[in-house]
């Protein structure tokens, strides 16, 4: 099985003891406490998981810096966005204590982690431009990643954390949330050598079901894994619970047993378009995948980045021996009505007329959900639009 990144075994920093774990809870209570911002809790979820391998916890200024840079920490791992702690206020926090960290996003703000104080740094607002500039490559404000990570402060609480839970993940969607250990037993069971891992934060229509069929059958992969993001995403973005229905519907009824799993994991969209790309090359390989689709807009949002500058970033800023997992790199897929099938709109033959393609835009499909009207079954399963009309029609009641 393919290695994870920057060590030779996964090293989740979820305390797994049970009495290890309780021992650190009693602990908690009787430190000093923060309540950490949403992509916080989120970091510290996906060093629980495995995920961010082999990180052991939130990164200092300097090297947040580093890495917004030049995707390598001080030390010289290689890794594509700051994982930081990043607080309004830490009147009182200083190296070397132990604090609690609370999580935002369940009720009574339970503790998420103990983090061990590294170091206490507030950035200025110059670094915080450099930062934002290099990882989001824009200084809208109105670009939801931007605006998420000027609005929660400037200082950063560095230093190694043990994860106690997985926050609302585990519980809210039992049947999906996987850590990277799971997915990488999963994996291991299946007895998959050869494994791509499909990216989303959407319902899956045609196009992207058979953009998995075409990457398995071009990298000869043996099984893949449809990995969605459970975590915080912008307005008006399909819900979590409603996406992982219509994706478990599209799997079970058209893809053959035993060929792809379904899984997600705990994370806020960033947005971050090219870095984001890498980020998710980076922990599709500690989940044990080895091959990523990293298709047209891969993580972007509005025009911030031209529609394949996802796929040209593995090219030209990573590192060949970076990483071990590989890109297929995809076009934009959509149903040829000459050819009687979905295809890559690079590889249509010489002739083929762009409005022989089915399109929909979102606005369309929700428009025609709403109503009621059923969506072209060369653009969607009609059991996946069953399930999606279902939730738009909830809202508009």
């Amino acid at each position: 099985m393919i290695k994870p990144h920057g060590s030779e075994t996964l090293n989740p920093l979820y305390v797994a003891d049970d009495a290890k774990r309780a021992a650190l809870e009693v602990e908690a209570e009787g430190l000093p406490s923060i309540v950490v911002c949403s992509q916080a809790a989120a970091n510290a979820v996906m060093l629980g998981s495995g995920y961010f391998n082999p990180l052991t916890g939130f990164m200092n200024l300097t090297d947040s810096m580093a890495v917004a840079e030049k995707m390598t920490t001080t030390d010289g791992l290689f890794w594509p966005v700051p994982i930081v702690n990043v607080v309004e206020n830490a009147d009182g926090i200083e190296a070397g204590m132990r604090i609690a960290l609370k999580d935002p996003n369940v009720e009574g703000n339970p503790i998420l982690a103990i983090q061990t104080v590294e170091a206490v740094e507030t950035a200025t607002d110059e670094q915080m431009a450099f930062m934002t500039d290099k990882v989001y490559r824009t200084d809208d404000i109105e670009h939801p990643g931007v605006k998420a990570f000027n609005s929660v402060g400037k200082t950063f609480i560095s230093g190694p954390i043990e994860v106690l839970n997985y926050s609302y993940f585990a519980k809210e969607f039992p049947e999906t949330f996987r850590t990277a250990m799971q997915i990488r037993d999963l994996i291991k069971k299946n007895g998959w050598e050869k494994v791509v891992a499909f990216q989303t934060r959407n319902p899956m229509h045609r196009a992207h079901e058979e953009l998995v069929r075409m990457a398995m059958k071009r990298e000869n992969a043996d099984g893949a894994v449809i990995h969605m993001l459970l975590g915080k995403l912008k307005p008006g973005d399909i819900p979590a619970d409603v996406r992982d229905a219509a994706i478990r519907k599209m799997a079970e009824l058209y893809f053959p047993p035993n060929s792809v799993e379904i899984t997600g994991y705990g994370y806020d969209m960033l947005y971050a378009g090219p870095r984001e790309a890498v980020l998710h090359a980076v922990f599709r390989q500690n989940m044990g995948a080895t091959h990523l689709i990293v298709g047209r807009d891969h993580a972007g949002v509005g025009d911030y980045y031209g529609p394949f500058d996802a796929q040209t970033i593995f090219h030209e800023e990573v590192p060949d021996d970076a990483l071990e997992i590989k890109i297929f790199e995809a076009d934009h897929t959509a149903y040829s009505r000459e050819l009687g099938e979905v295809i890559m709109m690079r590889e249509a033959p010489e002739g083929h007329k762009k409005e022989s393609f089915v399109f929909l835009s979102g606005t369309k499909v929700r428009a025609m959900l709403s109503a009621g009207e059923d969506l072209p079954p060369e653009f969607a399963r009609p059991e996946v639009a069953k399930i999606l009309m279902k939730y738009y029609q909830s809202q508009d009641g």
